[in-house]
Parts: structure tokens; C-alpha cells; sequence
């Protein structure tokens, strides 16, 4: 009787396990941009979209750019200014994982965020 009781518990602890990855399967991928990348005028790319905590955001661009993405708050988005605590990335394909609510992203490189190069997504 153990031993059935025991199964049952493993079994239902591999039920739940599994049901905690399935959101990591069903994320989606986005190319920031489409096929033109991380770039000018890449402000209204997010429209008619659908995005959910768990997807991933994939930001292209020229690697040489030091001051290409970083990850803003509202207000950061809103001045175009990004601060210290935020999170850059550089490496030119860089992947970032949404999460609940409001996502914010700005060029910090001087004029570019002014030329609509940020996004702001919401993922439910």
C-alpha cells in the first residue's frame, strides 16, 4: 500500500514538473524589427502583436555599436534616457525574455532613440 501511495505522489510530482516547462515551450520568438532589425523608426514594430511573459525578443544589429539596447523603465522609454541600473546589451543578437507587464527598450546612443529606435511592449 506504500509503494501505491508512493507512485501516485511521483507521479503527480512529475505531472506538475512537466506542466511548469510547457510555458517555456509554447514561448514565442520575435525579430525586433523583422527583416530590417533593430533600427530607426522601429517604434510601431510592436503593433498587432500579442506578447506574453516567457517570450523571447531577439534584437539584431551591428555589433560594434556600444550603445545600441538597453533595457529602460517607463520613464527611461518616455526621456529617451536610460539609467544607471539599467541593463545593456551589445553583442549585436541579443536574446531577452519578457516579463509581465511592461517592457521598455531604448537606443542610448545620441539621437537614435529621438529617431523612434525603442520599442515598448506589454505581455500579459
Amino acid at each position: 500500500m506504500a509503494q501505491g501511495r508512493g507512485s501516485a505522489i511521483f507521479a503527480t510530482v512529475l505531472l506538475l514538473g512537466l506542466l511548469f516547462q510547457c510555458e517555456n515551450v509554447w514561448a514565442a520568438t520575435f525579430f525586433v524589427g523583422g527583416a530590417g532589425g533593430w533600427t530607426f523608426n522601429v517604434d510601431s514594430w510592436p503593433k498587432g502583436k500579442t506578447f506574453r511573459a516567457g517570450d523571447v525578443l531577439v534584437f539584431n544589429y551591428n555589433p560594434r555599436c556600444a550603445q545600441c539596447g538597453s533595457f529602460v523603465n517607463q520613464q527611461g522609454y518616455d526621456t529617451c534616457q536610460a539609467s544607471g541600473g539599467s541593463r545593456q546589451f551589445q553583442t549585436g543578437s541579443d536574446r531577452i525574455t519578457l516579463v509581465k507587464g511592461g517592457n521598455y527598450f531604448i537606443c542610448t546612443f545620441p539621437g537614435h532613440c529621438a529617431n523612434k529606435m525603442k520599442i515598448a511592449v506589454n505581455a500579459l
